[in-house]
This record gives C-alpha cells, sequence and structure tokens, in this order.
C-alpha cells in the first residue's frame, strides 16, 4: 500500500560515544575527542575532520591529529545515555524499532492531531533529546525507512531533513552510490567500473543489468533501492536475527594461538547472550578485516540449533583454520563473529547426543557462576591474563 505521507523517521544519535564524553567534560568540547587508544572506537567530528574514523589503529590517528585528546571508553555511560534516549523516542511514539544502542526508526502516521505534523515532531524530539539527555541528535524525515535512513545520513551532524514524497528521486538519484544500503567498497569499486557513480546512475539501469553486473539478489535490493522500493514498516518488538561480538586487534601480535583465544573470549560472550535470551542457532559466521581495510566473511551451517558453547566455537575454529593462509598474507586488524537463523530454544524440539548434554549443562554452571559473582569470576586457562577487549552495550534482545 502506498504510503503518501513521510511519517518515518530515522533518529541518528551524533558521533555517539564522543558526544558522550564531551557532554560530561565540558573541557573537551569544541576539541578532536579520541574515545579508546589502541583502536578508534570514536571520534569527535572534530576529530573527524582530521581523517580519523572509527575502527582505525591509535597511533595512526594521532599522527593524523596529534593535539586530540585520547579517553578511555566508559561503556557503562553510554548504555545509561541510550537508555535515556530511548526513553525520548518511546515518549514521542509507541512505534519504535531500535537499530542499535544510538539509532532507530520511529513512525508517527496518525498523530498528527494530538502531535503536529511529522517535521514539527522531529524537531521537538531532537529538543528534547538535548534538553533531557544532553546530546545532539539527527533526524531524518521520509516515507520509507531506506530513505529516512539516507536523509539523517545527508543531514548530519546535528541536523532535520525532510524527504516530501514528490521529492523523493529527485533528492535520492543525485547523491553518490555509496548511500544505498548494501554498497560497500567492493561493491562500489564493481560499480564505478562500469561508469555508475549515482544512484540514479543504478536507477537508469535495468533489473536485469544490475543483477549480471552484481549478482541475482544484490542486483534486485539495489534496483529496489534506486527507485526508494521499500515496503517495510516500523517493527515494534522485533528480535534479533544475529547475536555477534567483534573485537579490533590493535597492536596485538596477530599468531594462530593470538586469534584463537580472541574467538574464544568472543565465542564465550555470543553463546552467553544466547542462553540468557533463551535463543539457539544455526549459522556461525567469522568477519575479518584486514591491514589495508578490506574484509572477508566466512560461514557454517550446523546439522542442529544451539547455544552450546563448544558446538560454536568448533565450527569458528574451523573457519578461522582456512582463512589463516588469507591472515598471514593480509594482516589483520578485526575479528568478528555471529550466530545466526536464530529460534527461541524452548520451541526447536531436539535430541542432543551425550556429548552435547554434558557441554550444555556446563554451559548452564558457568552461566550460573557469571550471574552470581560476575563474569571475571571463572574465565578459560587459553583467557588467563589477556585482556578480553571491550564489549559494547547492545539493546536488549526483546
Amino acid at each position: 500500500m502506498f504510503v503518501s505521507e513521510a511519517t518515518i523517521l530515522h533518529a541518528d544519535l551524533d558521533a555517539f560515544y564522543a558526544s558522550v564524553e564531551q557532554r560530561d567534560d565540558p573541557q573537551l568540547r569544541g576539541r578532536p575527542v579520541i574515545v579508546g587508544g589502541g583502536v578508534v572506537l570514536a571520534a569527535s567530528y572534530e576529530a573527524k575532520a582530521y581523517g580519523i574514523k572509527t575502527a582505525m589503529g591509535g597511533a595512526r590517528a594521532r599522527y593524523l591529529c596529534p593535539h586530540a585528546v585520547v579517553v578511555p571508553p566508559r561503556m557503562s555511560a553510554y548504555s545509561a545515555a541510550s537508555k535515556a534516549v530511548f526513553e525520548v523516542f518511546r515518549d514521542t511514539t509507541p512505534l519504535v524499532e531500535g537499530l542499535s544502542i544510538d539509532e532507530a526508526f520511529l513512525d508517527v502516521g496518525g498523530l498528527a492531531k494530538i502531535a503536529g505534523t511529522p517535521a514539527q515532531i522531529a524537531a521537538r524530539l531532537r529538543q528534547e533529546v538535548l534538553d533531557r539527555v544532553g546530546l545532539p541528535i539527527t533526524v531524518g524525515v521520509a516515507r520509507t525507512k531506506f530513505l529516512a535512513k539516507v536523509a539523517s545520513g545527508v543531514a548530519k551532524p546535528d541536523g532535520l531533513l525532510v524527504v516530501p514524497p514528490d521529492r523523493e528521486l529527485a533528492f535520492l538519484h543525485p547523491l553518490e552510490v555509496e548511500r544505498l544500503w548494501g554498497v560497500g567498497r567492493v561493491t562500489a569499486a564493481k560499480l564505478h567500473s562500469h561508469g555508475i557513480v549515482k544512484v540514479g546512475d543504478v536507477a537508469e539501469l535495468s533489473e536485469s543489468m544490475l543483477k549480471s553486473i552484481l549478482g541475482r539478489h544484490l542486483g534486485r535490493h539495489l534496483f529496489g533501492l534506486a527507485h526508494n522500493h521499500d515496503p517495510r514498516p516500523v517493527q515494534v518488538g522485533r528480535r534479533r536475527r544475529s547475536v555477534g561480538a567483534q573485537r579490533a586487534l590493535g597492536r596485538m601480535a596477530v599468531t594462530p594461538d593470538a586469534v584463537d583465544a580472541v574467538v574464544v573470549g568472543l565465542v564465550d560472550r555470543v553463546t552467553h547472550r544466547m542462553r540468557t535470551a533463551n535463543r539457539v542457532g544455526r549459522t556461525v559466521m567469522l568477519r575479518l578485516r584486514f591491514e589495508d581495510f578490506t574484509r572477508a566473511s566466512r560461514s557454517h551451517t550446523l546439522a542442529e540449533p544451539t547455544a552450546v558453547t563448544e558446538e560454536i566455537l568448533g565450527a569458528l575454529r574451523g573457519l578461522v583454520a582456512k582463512a589463516m593462509p588469507l591472515i598471514d598474507e593480509q594482516g589483520l586488524t578485526l575479528v568478528g563473529i555471529a550466530v545466526g537463523n536464530l529460534d527461541d530454544a524452548d520451541s526447536v524440539q531436539m535430541m542432543l547426543p551425550f556429548d552435547e548434554i554434558i557441554h550444555s549443562a556446563l554451559d548452564k554452571a558457568v552461566d550460573s557462576v557469571h550471574g552470581k559473582y560476575g563474569t571475571k569470576a571463572l574465565t578459560r586457562a587459553v583467557l588467563l591474563g589477556k585482556d578480553p577487549g571491550i564489549e559494547v552495550p547492545l539493546l536488549p534482545d526483546d
């Protein structure tokens, strides 16, 4: 069904971690701020002006901006700020779909009589977040989720942009092709090699031509987005499609044992979260980022859905072993893992083999100890004395 009004908001906090630091320490305001030392977790807009980016090595960031202020991350502060912002979202409309701790979609359709136009609601939302939480936030308003997110990206930092329905393509088509969801560095290079640099260039091609260039799935996906075809509604309480974690390696020596220790720590985090949320999954994914900022991903589908740590760890170790020649050749700066194809544990009837029953019981015992005494009370021998990395705050698994 065609919606004639732009009633979807995409609200995105600006340089979230760095903005919290500048809010809490007035001496940091207006100065280039880097959160994280070995690896940049976040950078203020003043730091971004020097070319500093998230996930950049700390040494490179300090070279680009020697006078930047480097502060350690405070995840509890960011989590508290996120909760306060989401309270503002839910006070604005009950139709809120959280994407991460610092961004969400809001549907304000039907609120005109009590709250005004979507543009007025968006302006009031921005002021409420500033007044109640002390943080700048950018809002894009459009008829579709995709275009609302694009609008907020264009409006950053600390802006508001409304895309009227009769101006959608006029706004979208002059933008760089990288604005389309799914267009990363590799896909952009492939499109550029065919002379496709703007979204409008994509829109001028037939769907069959895009499929021949990019493959069936991605070609169809980008063809739809280039014409602003996005029928997805704002979904309240949507559960995660995957549970993941990642670790930037910084100056760590990338040996097989070191990579294995990182993977072990990530698997422990992910499977603990899965069991806490009563989820099981079948697809195990490994994501790697190399020193030249290129990326690679590998996946493996298990025979049965599980949240057993040893099962998921075994699959990931197999994926890492296959990727080691590439790691040795290109270096490694980040490891990410995820478990997808999730289902509710209670709804999946499984006859577990004896060894899985034992491992599952051990996992539950570890979860119990962590619940009573904290995650540092019990750890694997391979992780003793090693930095577990920073655990990024996440939205709850509703």
